[in-house]
């Protein structure tokens, strides 16, 4: 258990809820900034270390396959050891890994810094929504995750800029360096400001076994969506990829079903909130990216902008985020987080039907708004589901609700980036084999002819999104408004 407040004085303001929030905002802050900030630095690293692109691309994969894997753990190592004790030592081990970075003088070097620097971003990321949901009641849950998810969605729609101004100001080690003053700023807040814990008298044990056959099968899995289209998804090193990740989660499960004390406590998914909230939220995820991933190609090959314009049309997507995350939140704690989640997958399939229709020459002004209704509506739709899922956990599992909670949106961001090319890849070379030009000569294919092809990829991959954001609309309809009051008990079913 953890007490309240970080001293007896705190317990006569209950205001100090939104200092917890924003000693939470900043550990959310860096963490979500380092997801998108590393991006722009790659081309820099590959030529200042002299290695090929598939071993600098393990910089950025590494930290998503290690963040991706552990978060459930870490939100289970906090429920037994203590949120704070967890949150507090992700800063540091964040802040260390951060300088790390900034000193690798080696591609390996760097690469082990970024699993180091994973590992800090895990502790914050699997316990922060755990902290709030915490620290507030139940009707103003909704409000502060909002808060929190429109503050995660500025400071990745930031993270290219803020990069590429200090790689070109300083170095490509500057945008580790600006995460230590951060870091040691976030480690000092969340030492005074976060509930101090306290000893819950009974300590469960850490399922080890089960904990090494859920990463190491998750591992695999995301490596083989990953890598199955560079290497070959019949390819005899793929295949086995995803036999072993089939074999390691099956054993997961069943070690999960005879423990004392397993690291995810199944009987979470019987609630129907949790379950649908969880592969909604992952179905989301999964529609952003794609389109996130798509449209720079779209916006410099077909329509011709540059790179600097191109970040500015899809600038809005996450500012349309963070403007209506709280808003939705908010009103999701007076009125219940199913109206807002189906009505917010309702304008991402709105959104995704409009972008079917993108042809050659768009009207700016148009695709802008189109991005804009898809921020949108991810805004109404990711605060009060985050909240409807961590209101349906038990207060013992909010860690470990809060781990999978983020899991299933990484694997969602890497699920909507790899399927959706796979997609569009095979569909776009089909066309072009049609009109009797090789895939390889793809330079040499004629503009008409290339603009053509894209756009054949890229309208089944929008089709396939509005598709995907029905579904989550309806099984979002299919809920029940679940509000929790964590300090009293179990969750409540609202009819």
């Amino acid at each position: 258990m953890e007490s309240k407040y970080p001293h007896p004085y705190f317990s006569s303001h209950p205001k100090w809820r939104w200092f917890i929030l924003s000693t939470v905002l900043v550990g959310a802050t860096m963490s979500a900034l380092d997801v998108s900030i590393v991006n722009v630095a790659l081309p820099t690293l590959q030529g200042d270390f002299k290695v090929n692109l598939a071993v600098i691309e393990w910089v950025a994969m590494a930290y998503m396959l290690t963040l991706t894997i552990f978060l459930p753990l870490f939100g289970r190592l906090a429920d037994i050891f203590g949120r704070t004790k967890m949150y507090n030592t992700g800063f540091v081990v964040f802040t260390i890994g951060s300088a790390l970075c900034g000193l690798a003088t080696t591609a390996g070097f760097l690469i082990g810094a970024r699993i180091l620097q994973a590992v800090g971003a895990g502790l914050l990321q699997a316990n922060s929504v755990a902290l709030i949901t915490q620290a507030f009641p139940a009707n103003e849950r909704g409000r502060a995750i909002g808060i929190q998810g429109a503050v995660q969605a500025i400071a990745m729609s930031i993270g290219p800029f803020v990069g590429g101004m200090l790689i070109s100001a300083v170095s490509w080690r500057a945008i580790f360096y600006v995460n230590v003053p951060i870091g040691i700023i976030g480690t000092f807040a969340a030492l005074y400001c976060l509930p101090a814990a306290e000893s819950s008298g009974k300590r469960e044990k850490v399922d080890y076994l089960g904990t090494a056959f859920f990463a190491s099968g998750l591992a695999f899995l995301v490596l083989a969506v990953n890598e199955g289209e560079g290497i070959g998804w019949t390819s005899p090193i793929i295949l086995t990829y995803f036999a072993l990740s089939v074999v390691l989660i099956t054993a997961f499960l069943v070690t999960e079903m005879r423990v004392e004390h397993p690291m995810i406590d199944l009987s979470l998914f019987k609630r129907y909130a949790f379950s649908a909230g969880n592969f909604t939220g992952m179905l989301s995820y999964y529609v952003l990216f794609a389109v996130l991933f798509l449209m720079p190609f779209y916006l410099e090959k077909i329509a011709g902008y540059s790179p600097a314009i191109t970040g500015s049309i899809l600038t809005p997507i996450p500012l349309a985020m963070a403007v209506v995350a709280p808003f939705a939140g908010h009103i999701s704690d007076k009125y219940g987080s199913r109206l807002m989640t189906t009505w917010g997958m309702g304008v991402c399939a709105l959104a995704t039907l409009l972008l079917i229709f993108t042809g050659q020459n768009p009207n700016i002004f148009i695709l802008v708004v189109e991005l804009i209704v898809l921020g949108i509506g991810m805004g109404l739709f990711t605060p009060p589901n985050n909240s409807a899922i961590m209101g349906s956990a038990p207060k013992e599992r909010l860690g470990v609700a809060g781990g999978i909670l983020n899991m299933m949106r990484a694997l969602g961001l890497i699920f909507g980036v790899d399927i959706s090319g796979v997609i569009f890849t095979s569909i776009e070379h089909h066309y072009i084999v049609e009109h009797g030009y090789k895939v390889t000569a793809f330079k040499d294919l004629p503009v008409t002819l290339r603009k053509e092809a894209f756009l054949h990829g890229f309208a089944p991959v929008m089709i396939t999104l509005l598709l995907i954001n029905i579904v989550a609309a309806v099984l979002s309809a299919a809920k029940k408004d679940v509000r929790s009051d964590v300090e009293h008990g179990e969750p409540i079913d609202l009819m």
